[in-house]
């Protein structure tokens, strides 16, 4: 087998690598290897990011879900309005209840008096 040589490869794969990183600080955008080891590591954490990001939404959606409640009774809180739903078998969740308490808040108010009863 005849001996094949990695000149265009490896320098298209060394620009990807450099064209990926346009931006990043110091040597981590023009050394080859410094680069490669920043694209590795940017990328696990693009990967963590992507699921903090759905812990992130659930929890300010909670948060919204609360102050709408304070707004509407004073003695019900999230966990028992959540329980309350569940017994009434409303199939909400919670990122429709607080778009629902930021863009209509009378029938988040309505929803809350029916399933409070």
């Amino acid at each position: 087998m005849p001996r094949t040589k990695t000149g265009t490869t490896r320098r298209a794969r060394h620009k990807k690598v450099l064209k990926h990183n346009k931006g990043f600080r110091g040597a981590n955008h023009r050394l080859y290897k410094r680069a490669h080891e920043a694209y590795m590591h940017s990328g696990m954490y693009a990967y963590i990011g992507r699921k903090l990001r759905k812990r992130d939404m659930r929890s300010l959606w909670i948060l919204r879900i609360n102050a709408a409640l304070a707004q509407v009774d004073q003695t019900v809180s999230y966990s028992r309005f959540i329980k309350q739903l569940k017994d009434a078998q409303v199939a909400l969740n919670r990122k429709m209840l607080s778009e629902l308490a930021i863009a209509d808040f009378t029938a988040f108010t309505k929803l809350v008096k029916q399933v409070g009863k």
